[in-house]
């Protein structure tokens, strides 16, 4: 896969970046080049779940690019607002925002308690929302600026609510700032997408599902983070308001392999949610 490198030297803030898809995208980066600033919760290691900020940070700075930590809650617009000043001051601007961050339950209107609620709808909608809000100030001052969301298609079919509503409802409410952000501010040449994987991918999210899903059938987020970086690449006055997903993304440049990207080579992949 041959790409122009339009990512040296650009600096990238990514939400959720201590593990999974956000630092999957945080490594790939910088392997262009890529200034990348880690925006996440995890500060400590966790009993359950492996890597914090300054671990991402440390194996950016391993490939040979700068990177930054903010131990920063998405909840919080005043953090959102000191770690997007502080990084744009320290390295002279954003260029890019990624907002990965999320939270999944996937349970049914009953058994969903108002405290999870809350915290997908703080985290996935509200944190998304506040994030761009705070960063679009430094985009606009970038040559080719970018805003991708990691949320999936807008597919409006009983099928992807009836056993999940608060979730999706969640996961849609980013989609919908992909909607209406790339309206907002095409005049200005940003680019607001979103983009969602064809098959499960195995993180630590498959935690939350109670064995659902093998992940033998799921494929790495490196898969997520070489889409994510052919989608940055793009001009941003010309492809917008999109919601892509990766293998498409891959397959559009050429690939026709995918076989590295899965976690046990030979198994079937389970196919995430939201595509039929």
């Amino acid at each position: 896969m041959i790409r122009p490198n339009t990512l040296k030297d650009k600096t990238i803030f990514i939400t959720g970046a201590s593990r999974g898809i956000g630092k999957a995208i945080a490594l790939r980066v910088a392997r262009e080049g890529a200034n990348v600033v880690i925006a996440a919760k995890t500060a400590e290691p966790h009993p359950k779940l492996p890597g914090t900020i300054y671990d991402t940070v440390s194996e950016v700075e391993a490939l040979g690019s700068q990177a930054i930590a903010f131990q920063m809650d998405i909840r919080d617009e005043l953090q959102i607002a000191d770690a997007v000043n502080s990084a744009a001051e320290h390295f002279g601007g954003i260029d890019i925002l990624i907002n990965n961050a999320s939270a999944i339950n996937l349970t049914g209107t009953m058994k969903t308690p108002m405290k999870r609620f809350d915290l997908m709808f703080s985290v996935n909608v509200r944190g998304t929302f506040a994030t761009s809000q705070a960063v679009i100030p430094h985009l606009l001052k970038a040559e080719n600026p970018h805003i991708l969301n990691i949320s999936p298609p807008l597919n409006m079919k009983t099928r992807w609510f009836k056993n999940y509503t608060a979730y999706t409802m969640s996961k849609y409410g980013m989609s919908m700032c992909v909607l209406g952000m790339s309206a907002e501010f095409a005049e200005q040449g940003l680019a607001v997408n979103a983009l969602w994987p064809k098959t499960a991918i195995a993180t630590a999210a498959l935690n939350m599902l109670d064995g659902a899903i093998n992940p033998d059938n799921c494929r790495t987020p490196e898969i997520m983070a070489d889409a994510a970086c052919v989608i940055l690449d793009r001009n941003s006055h010309k492809m917008s308001g999109k919601f892509l997903i990766d293998e498409d993304v891959l397959r559009e440049t050429g690939v026709r392999d995918f076989s590295h990207y899965a976690v046990k080579p030979g198994m079937p992949f389970a196919s995430d949610l939201y595509l039929d």
